[in-house]
C-alpha cells in the first residue's frame, strides 16, 4: 500500500505475475539460444569440423569475460546502481549482440572472407592466459569456432547479467509474499527454454532436407530479439511501480567496494555459493553434452523421413504436446479445487506419456533429452510454494545433489549396459532425465531465495553477482573439461578422423580427388565418430561434483542450525 491507501501495482497479485511473466519469458529465450548448438554437436563436426575439445572451448567461452575480466562483479554494481529496468533491457542488448555475432559465426557467409583468415592467422596465443592455461582459444583452433565463442563470450555477459536482474526484480516485487514460488515458476518456465531447444535445433538445422546449422542459430537470435522486447515492456512496468511508491531506481545510499567485503564474511554466503558452482557445473555443462551422450549410448532407429514419424510435422505436434504437459502440469499448482488438480495431473502425464512414446518413435536423442524440464515444471511450484509456508531449504539442497549424483552414474554405468536394447535404453534415459530434471527444480525454490537471508537488502544485486561468478567458474571449466576428457579417453576416434583429413589432403594436393570429395569423406567419417565416443569418465566427473555439493549441503544445515540463518525457516511468516 502507498502512504494514500491506494494499491499498488505490487499489491496487485495479478500484475506481481505478470510482471514475473515478462522476465521469464525473456530467460526463457536466454535458454534456448544458450544451448543452441547443444542438440546438434555431430553436425557441427561433421560440417564445420569442430572436434569435441574445439565444441568444448566454445561453449565454455559463454562465461569466460564473467569470470577472468570480473564482468559480473562489474554488472552487480551496475544492478546495484543503476537499477533492475535499465540492467534489464542492457543485459537484453548485450545478448542479441553476442547472438547476432554467433550466427555470422557458423554461417554460410563466413567461409572463405578474410575475417575467417584472419581469425585463423590470429588469436593461436593469448599472453599470460596461455601461460596459466585458461585460453578461450588455441592454435588450430576453427576460425568459425574461435569467432562463435567471441560471440558466446557477449551474450554470456547479458545472459548472466539478466539473470541476476531477474533474481532481484523478482524480490522487488514478491518479497514479503511467494519469493521462493514466484523464483521457482519463473525458472520453471524459463526451463522449457531447453526442452524448445533440444527439439526446433535440429529442426531447424535440417529443414528442407539439407543440413545448414546456421538456420538453428537463427532461429535463437529472433527468440533474443524478443526477450529484448520482454525487458523493455517491463521496463514501463517497473517505472510505473515506482512512480506508486515514490522509490527511487538508483540507491541514496550508492553501492561502494566495501560492501563486497560484507558479502565474502558470510560463511553462509560461502557454503551457498560452492554449493551452487557446484551442482550447476554438474547440469549445464552435461546440458551441452547430454545430447550427443545418449547418441552414443542408445541404440536408436530414426524413423523414415517418408512417414509421419519422420516428417516436418511430427516436431510441431509433440511440442504442442510438450507445452500441454507444462501447462497442465504447471497450472495444477494453483487450483484450488481438488477434482480440478487431479484432473489436471491427470492429463499432464497422459500428455508426459504420449510425448515419450513419440520421442521414441522418432528415434531421435534431441527429442528424448527435451523431456528433462518436464517434471521440473510441474514440482518446481511445488517445491517453492512449500519453502515459502514450511521451510525446509538446506535440506532440499541436500536431496538434490543426492539425486544428482544418482542419476549421473546412471548414465554412466547402467545406460551403456542397454546398448542393443532400444526400448530398455530409452525407458532407463526417459526416467533418469525426468529424475534429473525434478533434482535441478529443487535448487532454485530454495537456493536463490535464500540469498536475501544471508545479505543486507542494498547489496542483494551484488550477492547474486557474485554468486553468479562463481558459479560461472565452473560452466566455464567443466564444458572445456568434458570435451577434453572424451577426446583424450577416445583417442581413438581423434586419431581416425586426423587420419582421413590427412589422407584426403594428400589426395587432393596430388590431384586425385577433388576438395568437395574430399569434404565428402571427411565428412562421413566425422558423422561415424560423433556418435561412437565413450562418455564413462565425464559421467564420473560430474557425479563427483555432486558428492562434493552433497557434504557442502550437510555442512550448510549444522552451520545454518549454529548460526540460526534461517534457511531451513519458511520465506511466509
Amino acid at each position: 500500500m502507498t502512504q494514500t491507501g491506494i494499491k499498488t501495482l505490487r499489491d496487485s497479485a495479478a500484475m506481481r505475475w505478470i510482471a514475473l511473466l515478462l522476465l521469464a519469458l525473456a530467460m526463457f529465450c536466454s535458454y534456448v539460444f544458450m544451448d543452441i548448438l547443444s542438440p546438434i554437436k555431430d553436425l557441427m563436426l561433421s560440417t564445420r569440423g569442430w572436434d569435441s575439445t574445439a565444441f568444448g572451448t566454445m561453449q565454455g567461452a559463454e562465461v569466460f569475460l564473467n569470470v577472468f575480466v570480473f564482468f559480473l562483479i562489474f554488472a552487480g554494481i551496475i544492478l546495484d546502481k543503476m537499477g533492475v529496468r535499465f540492467t534489464a533491457v542492457l543485459s537484453g542488448s548485450v545478448m542479441l549482440v553476442g547472438g547476432l555475432i554467433k550466427f555470422y559465426a557458423v554461417s554460410d557467409y563466413f567461409p572463405g572472407t578474410g575475417l575467417e583468415r584472419w581469425f585463423t592467422d590470429n588469436l593461436n596465443y593469448i599472453p599470460l592466459f596461455d601461460e596459466i592455461g585458461v585460453a578461450p582459444f588455441y592454435r588450430g583452433m576453427p576460425a568459425s569456432a574461435k569467432l562463435a565463442a567471441c560471440g558466446f563470450m557477449l551474450f554470456g555477459c547479458g545472459c548472466e547479467m539478466a539473470g541476476i536482474t531477474v533474481s532481484r526484480g523478482i524480490v522487488k516485487w514478491f518479497k514479503g509474499r511467494e519469493t521462493a514460488l514466484a523464483m521457482g515458476s519463473e525458472m520453471a518456465l524459463a526451463r522449457l527454454g531447453v526442452a524448445t531447444c533440444m527439439i526446433f535445433s535440429p529442426y531447424f538445422a535440417k529443414l528442407g532436407g539439407e543440413v545448414h546449422v546456421d538456420n538453428a542459430v537463427k532461429f535463437g537470435v529472433v527468440l533474443l530479439c524478443i526477450a529484448l522486447i520482454m525487458f523493455i515492456t517491463y521496463f514501463f512496468m517497473d517505472k510505473k511501480l515506482d512512480s506508486q511508491t515514490g522509490e527511487a531506481e538508483e540507491k541514496d545510499d550508492p553501492f561502494k567496494v566495501k560492501d563486497i567485503g560484507k558479502i565474502l564474511s558470510s560463511l553462509g554466503f560461502w557454503l551457498v555459493a560452492l554449493l551452487c558452482v557446484l551442482y550447476y557445473s554438474a547440469i549445464f555443462p552435461f546440458q551441452k553434452y547430454a545430447v550427443n551422450m545418449l547418441q552414443c549410448n542408445l541404440t536408436l532407429n530414426a524413423a523414415d523421413p517418408n512417414t509421419f514419424w519422420g516428417s516436418d510435422k511430427v516436431t510441431i505436434v509433440q511440442y504442442i504436446i510438450m507445452l500441454a504437459v507444462a501447462a497442465c502440469s504447471f497450472s495444477s499448482n494453483f487450483s484450488k479445487k481438488k477434482g480440478v488438480k487431479i484432473g489436471l495431473m491427470a492429463a499432464a502425464v497422459v500428455a508426459l506419456v504420449v510425448y515419450c512414446y513419440m520421442g521414441y518413435m522418432r528415434g531421435t536423442a534431441e527429442t528424448i533429452f527435451a523431456v528433462f524440464p518436464l517434471l521440473a515444471v510441474a514440482i518446481t511450484p511445488i517445491l517453492g510454494n512449500y519453502v515459502d509456508h514450511k521451510g525446509k531449504a538446506a535440506s532440499m539442497l541436500l536431496i538434490g545433489s543426492i539425486l544428482l549424483v544418482a542419476c549421473h552414474l546412471t548414465f554412466a554405468f547402467i545406460l551403456p549396459m542397454f546398448k542393443g536394447n532400444a526400448i530398455g535404453g530409452v525407458i532407463v534415459a526417459y526416467v533418469t532425465i525426468l529424475v534429473l530434471g525434478a533434482s535441478f527444480s529443487l535448487v532454485p525454490a530454495a537456493l536463490w531465495p535464500s540469498v536475501p537471508k544471508l545479505v543486507d537488502e542494498k547489496i542483494i544485486g551484488s550477492a547474486y553477482a557474485l554468486i553468479f561468478w562463481i558459479q560461472n567458474i565452473g560452466l566455464w571449466l567443466f564444458p572445456l573439461l568434458i570435451g577434453k576428457v572424451l577426446d583424450n579417453t577416445n583417442p581413438e576416434l581423434v586419431a581416425k578422423v586426423a587420419a582421413i583429413k590427412e589422407q584426403t589432403q594428400a589426395a587432393v594436393d596430388a590431384g586425385t580427388m577433388t576438395a568437395a570429395e574430399a569434404q565428402q569423406q571427411v565428412s562421413a567419417v566425422s558423422e561415424q565418430v560423433a556418435v561412437s565416443y565413450d562418455y564413462t569418465w565425464p559421467l564420473v566427473m560430474l557425479a563427483c561434483l555432486g558428492v562434493a555439493a552433497m557434504l557442502i549441503g550437510l555442512y550448510l544445515k549444522a552451520v545454518d542450525k549454529k548460526k540460526g540463518y534461517g534457511l531451513e525457516e519458511p520465506n511466509i511468516k
